[in-house]
């Protein structure tokens, strides 16, 4: 993980669906990009940014979102995402996130994911249900 350095960055994109829309979300009424939706694309891009660098049995998870969604991306057009490491401390990553579809800018903010151990993650979760 000692490859994991500010600078990283990775570019996703996606076809904006119907079944991506605020409508179909129910996350408003209109038949536009869901802002969860570009939330979800965002955190996906930050950790597919370092998902190769990390050792086996690690995976990152998001902890912290602080989007702006800024103008509005009809079914039909793509969305490109850029997910930039900005912050590595210990274990704490930073992400500068944009979103932009094909007119404009759409989306930006940062983003923070923690490297946790998947197993020892994933234990302490189920644990919940005793």
């Amino acid at each position: 993980m000692s490859e994991l350095k500010a600078g990283l960055s990775l570019e996703t994109r996606t076809v904006v669906t119907e079944s991506m829309t605020a409508k179909a979300m129910r996350s408003g009424e209109l038949e536009v990009l869901a802002t969860p939706i570009m939330i979800a694309l965002m955190e996906a891009a930050s950790s597919d940014c370092v998902k190769p660098l990390l050792e086996e049995g690690y995976a990152t998870v998001g902890t912290k979102v602080d989007i702006e969604h800024i103008s509005a991306t009809p079914a039909g057009l793509a969305v490109t995402v850029k997910a930039t490491l900005v912050a590595v401390e210990g274990r704490r990553l930073e992400f500068e996130v944009e979103a932009h579809d094909e007119v404009s800018l759409i989306g930006k903010g940062t983003h923070q994911r923690f490297i946790v151990n998947s197993q020892r993650f994933s234990e302490k979760a189920l644990a919940k249900r005793s």
